[in-house]
């Protein structure tokens, strides 16, 4: 599908005090598009495709900053100049350095305002990794915790005509203990399957002009009967308005229907539905329309009509279901980080590359693992057509840490030492306790991943903890999941301490899949491999250090040849398991990272250690694909 919304109005202007000297960080890695990028064409797409306004300014480019102790105040003097959207520590940020625990950053940026919006004016942030403290024009205008996911700031009443002046104070614990931070991969000592951390602003900035009432979010549900219910959360002031929706099939209305205040239903009848093989999706106009008839805000969307749900099959083997039809899930675990800037993709047509290939290769799902990607990468998954399954992001202390990990194929009884794996004692407890504030924040960043990724019809799981790490109070997660969010399915531990509020029984191993089938505690949930493989194979010249550990699941073959038929042998594998009820499996995983050389592809995605044609060929020998 073609880019939907081309945006071109921009209110203001950037100002630079000095001449740029900006490069990446010397020695590093970089895919083909982190080569392509400068300092005028860093990230400037439109940062939010399911919500789109005409009246914005994109803010990326070359900010100034400092580095200071904790404990000091506004700095005095400007370190250097860093390149946003990217991180600090990440190559692309033209700076590359190690936050220190007893450090922060601040940022300080020049615009110049060509008007005073008739409206307000929105300051947007897409990612600021962790906390941050923002100001604008010397008055401090909001404060934010959570680095995962964009938020915004009213400015109305602080910018002014001609040259504002953004700040901002930015702090990172990453791991450092007692904090409970989100952090997904991240770790201060990356290795392993931990990776370099990331602080600071490392995605989009952004300003926006909406009117005195506004549409601040919206909540759209379309079913595989045709049915759509929209409802709109205003920001601004106060006022009488109702929703006006307006359903567009190759730009032409289709359906129009204006509904009670901010809420509209409606019915469209012989919809196209969406799915992998058939991604169709509509576009939409809001409109808010006041008392007097006149229109008053209006953004630009789109939706897909589909249904998730589960059946059984001839053995009674719950499987998954899209639109009333039962599919098999069969993608790769994404960990999507990259070499030259870690959270954030280089540059909008990486994620397209890395989408169409796993298209190609017979994939129809991706899941998302600890992390949430910008908005962007969402509306790529929803025109290619690839489910997602979206990891909440982890954080924060587990159970006591090792041993106490129930893995499923341990029988209630029988925990004793196994294969040289220690699985804890029956009395071993399988959550944290976790303290009232930090299990607080942890539903503030669930609460607002969901809400940031509703509309969106490829993403169908949720996955509120993996493998054990941070996980705690997990009955009371998984209710308020299933009550929040019905019509998606919830995964309540990968690989993790199963809970029966959970819709999903999942197991991991490396290399070769596997599930305890034998065990009838799991034959009311839908059952899947939620990891494995992990093959790993070094391409010589694309190893991202060699003097860190690089490393694969079962060791590295001697040949190419042998990794292939590592390869072939687990997806047989997990091809049986198919045929005795498994409903979906995940493989490790679509690229390298860092020390990890379990990826499909090189970390700089410049090599692929299987073309999608042969991975396509496998796959359909394996039966995981027609």
């Amino acid at each position: 599908m073609k880019l939907r919304y081309l945006l071109l109005i921009l209110a203001c202007a950037s100002l630079s005090s000095f001449a740029s000297d900006w490069k990446p960080a010397e020695n590093t890695m970089l895919t083909p598009w982190g080569e392509k990028v400068t300092t005028d064409n860093a990230w400037r797409d439109y940062p939010r495709p399911q919500m789109v306004r005409k009246n914005w300014t994109n803010l990326n480019g070359l900010w100034k900053f400092a580095v200071t102790k904790n404990t000091a105040a506004r700095p005095a003097e400007w370190d250097s100049e860093i390149l946003v959207p990217f991180a600090l520590e990440t190559p692309l940020s033209g700076v590359g350095r190690r936050l220190e625990p007893t450090e922060v950053i601040w940022y300080h940026h020049e615009f110049n305002l060509k008007r005073v919006p008739k409206g307000r004016l929105l300051l947007n942030f897409e990612g600021v990794d962790y906390k941050c403290m923002v100001w604008l024009n010397g008055e401090m205008v909001g404060d934010h915790i959570g680095g995962n996911l964009p938020f915004g700031f009213d400015v109305t009443d602080q910018a002014k005509k001609g040259k504002n002046t953004i700040e901002l104070r930015v702090v990172d614990g990453t791991d450092d203990p007692d904090l409970y931070q989100l952090r997904g991969k991240q770790k201060r000592d990356n290795s392993g399957i931990w990776y370099t951390p990331s602080s600071g602003i490392w995605a989009t900035v952004w300003l926006e002009e909406v009117p005195e009432t506004y549409i601040d979010r919206l909540e759209v549900l379309a079913d595989m009967h045709g049915q759509l219910k929209a409802k709109a959360q205003l920001g601004g002031s106060e006022q009488e308005v109702q929703l006006r929706v307006t359903v567009l099939e190759e730009g032409k209305a289709v359906k129009k229907k204006t509904g009670y205040q901010n809420t509209v239903s409606l019915s469209l009848a012989n919809a196209k539905l969406w799915s992998p093989s058939s991604p169709n999706l509509y576009d939409l106009e809001f409109e808010l329309v006041d008392q007097a008839g006149e229109v008053i805000d209006t953004v630009k969307s789109y939706t897909g009509f589909r249904s998730i749900g589960k059946a059984s099959d001839d053995n009674g083997n719950w499987q998954f279901t899209l639109n009333g039809k039962k599919i098999f899930h069969w993608g790769p675990l994404d960990q999507g980080w990259w070499p030259g800037s870690f959270l954030n993709p280089p540059a909008d047509e990486a994620i397209v590359f890395e989408m169409n290939y796993l298209k190609e290769a017979g994939f129809n799902m991706i899941r998302k693992h600890k992390k949430a990607e910008p908005r962007r990468y969402y509306y790529h998954a929803d025109t290619i057509g690839l489910l997602v399954w979206q990891d909440q992001t982890s954080g924060g202390a587990g159970p006591n840490e090792w041993p106490k990990w129930k893995k499923l194929r341990a029988e209630k009884k029988d925990y004793e030492r196994k294969n040289n794996n220690w699985w804890g004692s029956e009395a071993d407890a399988l959550e944290a306790d976790w303290p009232d504030w930090a299990h607080e924040q942890y539903m503030v960043e669930l609460k607002s991943m969901i809400d940031l990724l509703y509309n969106h019809p490829s993403v169908v799981v949720w996955t509120t903890f993996n493998e054990r790490w941070g996980q705690h109070r997990s009955t009371e997660v998984g209710e308020w999941v299933k009550n929040y969010d019905p019509s998606r399915h919830l995964n309540i531990a990968s690989g993790g301490n199963f809970f029966s509020v959970t819709d999903i029984a999942d197991e991991h191993d490396y290399p070769d899949p596997t599930f305890p089938l034998k065990f009838s505690e799991y034959d009311d949930f839908i059952k899947v491999i939620g990891e494995f493989g992990g093959h790993g194979w070094p391409v010589q010249g694309h190893l991202w250090d060699l003097e860190k550990r690089n490393w694969g699941y079962g060791g590295l073959p001697k040949t190419i040849e042998e990794y292939v038929e590592r390869y072939r042998r687990t997806a047989n594998i997990l091809g049986e398991f198919k045929k005795k009820g498994i409903t979906a499996g995940v493989y490790t995983q679509t690229t390298d990272v860092e020390g990890e050389l379990n990826g499909l592809i090189t970390y700089d995605r410049k090599v692929m250690k299987m073309t999608p044609e042969q991975l396509a060929e496998i796959h359909r020998d394996a039966g995981l694909i027609d």
